[in-house]
């Protein structure tokens, strides 16, 4: 048994769920990859999966193994990768979690750039606002607006993101222009509700005018967990909107979009790239991390802060 080969399609099972498409993108036949793992399992004496006919799933001890297995693989891909004339083109498969308006329009559009820098690195995204379980989920990081709460894991702050409050002019005129922020606490205007996953409900903002501080939650009709619905319904006149500046642009320069309460500031949303700590930084994910980083400063560079940055 070549211990490579086998740690390798273990792995690939658990990241694909499924034995058959495992030996898919190993260019293996199923009954090998079967083998392969059989034998591991005897060389380590212990149940690494448990299989039905419907699923594969990790055993306790295949959850520590599959860990350590990773980080060998990575670590030998590295080695490989510094020794040789690609070392400046890392390779392999990167798997990754990011809000869906920073995906539509931010990060999807540049990303012929990456692959024309990175061409053999292959990004499986996930565009959500969801929570991520990041090792339950074999996610290499994720792309977060907001503090990270979770200590369990790395972040790195990457962006602060410029907010502004918006209306669509079909909500002006059904409803009146609001002339300062405690207004949208009034029966007659509406805001449009984004319930944050880490809550499970709507937050209210902070805006400050000087020495005067504004708390506004707003009443809702519509409240909604993706950012992209939440633009929509703004756009619908459902209500007024808080959003960042790269959300807004283009929106306001086509007439859909009317900024409010422009003398008042709202405080910027810090974006993160987080990780795991035991998880390897290898070669793929440090390039992708930093591309992002590269990004972010294009379209909403960090804002010097008191204290550590992150």
């Amino acid at each position: 048994m070549d211990r490579f080969d086998a740690m390798q399609a273990f792995a690939r099972v658990v990241e694909t769920g499924s034995f058959t498409k495992a030996a898919e993108t190993l260019h293996m036949s199923k009954t090998t990859v079967s083998q392969l793992i059989q034998q591991l399992e005897a060389r380590l004496r212990v149940r690494l999966l448990n299989r039905t006919t419907r699923k594969v799933a990790l055993t306790a001890d295949g959850a520590v193994f599959y860990e350590r297995a990773v980080k060998l693989l990575n670590d030998m891909d590295d080695a490989e990768t510094s020794l040789s004339a690609a070392a400046s083109l890392p390779r392999g498969r990167l798997r990754v979690d990011v809000p869906s308006p920073f995906a539509r329009l931010i990060l999807i559009p540049a990303l012929p750039d990456f692959h024309a820098q990175y061409p053999d690195i292959q990004i499986d995204m996930g565009v959500s606002d969801r929570i991520v379980d990041i090792l339950g989920e074999h996610v290499d990081c994720v792309v977060r607006g907001g503090e990270i709460t979770d200590q369990s894991l790395i972040a790195r702050r990457i962006g602060d993101l410029q907010l502004g409050i918006y209306a669509a002019p079909s909500y002006l005129h059904r409803l009146g222009t609001p002339t300062h922020p405690r207004e949208l606490e009034d029966s007659t205007q509406r805001t449009v509700g984004f319930i944050w996953a880490r809550t499970g409900k709507a937050l209210a903002y902070t805006l400050t005018r000087g020495d005067e501080r504004q708390h506004v939650l707003g009443r809702h009709v519509l409240a909604v967990d993706d950012g992209n619905a939440y633009l929509a319904a703004g756009l619908a006149g459902l209500g007024v909107l808080w959003l960042p500046d790269y959300m807004a642009r283009d929106h306001v320069a086509a007439g859909e979009l009317v900024p409010l309460f422009q003398d008042w500031q709202l405080e910027p949303m810090p974006m993160y790239v987080a990780f795991p700590p035991n998880r390897h930084i290898s070669i793929k994910l440090r390039v992708f991390i930093d591309w992002v980083a590269g990004l972010m400063q294009q379209h909403a560079p960090l804002i010097e802060r008191g204290g550590n940055t992150g």
